[in-house]
């Protein structure tokens, strides 16, 4: 007995030097540097390779490319080598300006592999670095509110995207990688690691938590009452403090902050879509360095640790809440802040004030880090629906959107295409109005305050055309970008812009002998003409204006000017 004893002492000690002795081998270059240092590409390219070739449970794969066409590489922890193994999926690098996480994940993969820490059963897959053009792109003066590191990153990639605005439109070759990669792991829980901008305060770690509202109600309350409190007061246990996302720019929090409302265009956003928990970790971008390194390393620890021992609960909550979007049930697609709603959080922070700019001269806000606070202020958390749609049984794509069906494909939809010409009754939408943004956002004229006017319409359809059914993972995918309402729908990203546009007109000397022919032989439409006339002075006295809407009320008009060309089937 005693003999057993001693061995099972000296094999743990065996493993315990091993495990100090790898991590003194596969020290990272942020922790051979000053502290103030994070890697660079190829520094961080060796490091995974070498920890490739030496653990058998670190495997690299590549999915895609970024716009400059380096491959995007995923690092893998994975335990058991098993497939089908629950995932986290980490991303970094999104913002390269923001290398924290880049850093901390080396250091978590090492310590994974080397059994300083645990996964249980999870398999970790983070991407390296998302934004390679962006991290090749290094200087030190973009982030010029960051303390720290020294040299780092540029925000834009290759062709000046924000990758983080770049998850429904897929302008860039990294968005359709990712794609590729957060349906290849499937994760039960998705982290993206960031650097925050704003206001000063005395915490060190904030966060976007995936918006409750858009969660759903099964897995919001879950996410936002249980799982995301009990990260932070693990990682809050090694003195890290932390508060939601402090959403202010160009003045104090004290009056109160709202929650982030992570539309789809943004990685947690479009994560949402397919019922995958996540969160946005945005460090303190005032902090030292090495401080923001140690705070993302530990909510990811803090994480992994929740979501191992409550994997199978967080899965069943994924899978249930497909019952909540169902065909026939009401689905809301815009949203607004519930000003009437709030939480008051103890917030620590710095007394804010005004003082004379030196180089304007006029009053500017400063925080006074000799003055810390702790007092109560108003946390908006919450959003109320200003827009519901009711989830059809089915989706009509026409084979002519190749663009639509390519994301799609791409994002696992399910789809049957048909197979001879057929005739359905569908619900078809007019735009009948929108607004267009006046300076470019993210290469797109973004419109927004889309309105429809639907109607029920016997069509024909072409064999070709794919039918796409509701009751599937991809549900709320598909409402997000079909539904021409919706904050980030494929209309409002300018997918369909052509279908704005009039092809055909009129020469008015002709049509004006074809208008008088109309009002002597159609009765109907001559009693709207005049009818028109009567309600609105001004047309009565605009000859031009009486003759466009006599085409436009004609068989001559296409009638397809703002006719959105995908049918819903009810």
């Amino acid at each position: 007995m005693i003999f057993n004893r001693l061995l099972l002492l000296l094999s743990f000690a065996y493993t315990s030097i091993i495990a100090v002795s790898a991590q003194q081998t596969f020290q990272t270059s942020y922790e051979k540097g000053n502290g103030n240092q994070t890697v660079t590409y190829k520094e961080m390219l060796k490091y995974y390779e070498q920890l490739d070739k030496k653990f058998k449970t670190v495997s690299i794969q590549d999915f895609g490319q970024d716009d400059n066409g380096e491959p995007i590489k995923v690092v893998v922890f994975n335990p058991n080598k098993k497939k089908n193994t629950p995932s986290i999926l980490i991303n970094n690098g999104i913002h390269p300006g923001e290398p924290d996480g880049i850093d901390a994940t080396m250091m978590l993969m090492r310590d994974l592999a080397t059994g300083k820490i645990s996964s249980g059963e999870l398999q970790i897959a983070a991407v390296q670095a998302y934004n390679i053009s962006g991290m090749l792109r290094r200087g030190k003066y973009s982030r010029a509110n960051q303390n720290g590191p020294e040299e780092y990153g540029f925000r834009g990639n290759a062709r000046n995207f924000d990758l983080n605005r770049d998850f429904i439109k897929n302008d860039t070759e990294n968005a359709k990688a990712f794609q590729q990669i957060f349906h290849h792991y499937k994760p039960v829980y998705f982290i993206d690691n960031h650097v925050s901008n704003g206001a000063d305060y005395q915490y060190l770690f904030t966060y976007i938590s995936t918006n409750k509202e858009r969660l759903g109600k099964k897995l919001g309350d879950y996410f936002n009452q249980k799982m995301q409190p009990e990260i932070l007061q693990n990682i809050e246990k090694n003195s890290v403090l932390s508060t939601p996302y402090v959403n202010i720019h160009g003045d104090s929090p004290d009056d109160g902050f709202p929650a982030f409302m992570d539309s789809p265009r943004y990685a947690t956003g479009y994560t949402t879509l397919f019922n995958t928990l996540g969160t946005v970790a945005e460090t303190h971008m005032l902090k030292p360095y090495p401080e923001r390194v140690r705070a993302t390393y530990d909510y990811m620890l803090a994480s992994i640790n929740y979501v191992a021992k409550n994997t199978a609960e967080i899965q069943q909550l994924m899978s249930s809440s497909l019952v909540e979007l169902k065909p026939g049930n009401k689905y809301s697609i815009q949203w607004k802040l519930d000003s009437a709603q709030f939480q008051l959080l103890d917030f620590k922070g710095y007394e804010a004030g005004k003082k004379p700019s030196e180089v304007s001269g006029k009053p500017r806000l400063y925080y006074d880090r000799t003055k810390p606070f702790s007092r109560k202020v108003k946390f908006f958390d919450s959003y109320r629906s200003t827009k519901d749609i009711t989830i059809p049984k089915y989706y009509v794509v026409p084979k002519s959107e190749r663009k639509v069906l390519e994301h799609l494909k791409r994002n696992r939809i399910q789809m049957k295409e048909l197979g001879r010409d057929s005739a359905a009754t569908v619900e078809r939408y007019q735009i009948v109005d929108f607004k267009t943004v006046k300076n470019p956002y993210e290469g797109h004229y973004l419109h927004y305050e889309t309105t429809v006017r639907p109607e029920t319409k016997s069509v024909s359809l072409t064999k070709g055309d794919f039918l796409i059914h509701t009751t599937q993972p991809g549900v709320k995918y598909l409402l997000e970008t079909l539904e021409p309402e919706a904050t980030d729908s494929f209309f409002n990203w300018n997918f369909f812009d052509s279908i704005l546009g009039q092809k055909e007109y009129y020469s008015d000397y002709v049509f004006e002998d074809t208008a008088a022919e109309l009002l002597r032989t159609n009765t109907a439409l001559k009693t709207a003409f005049e009818l028109q006339k009567t309600a609105d002075p001004a047309f009565a006295k605009d000859g031009d204006r009486q003759l466009e809407w006599l085409y436009r009320n004609s068989p001559y008009y296409e009638g397809t000017v703002g006719l959105y060309p995908i049918f819903r089937i009810l």
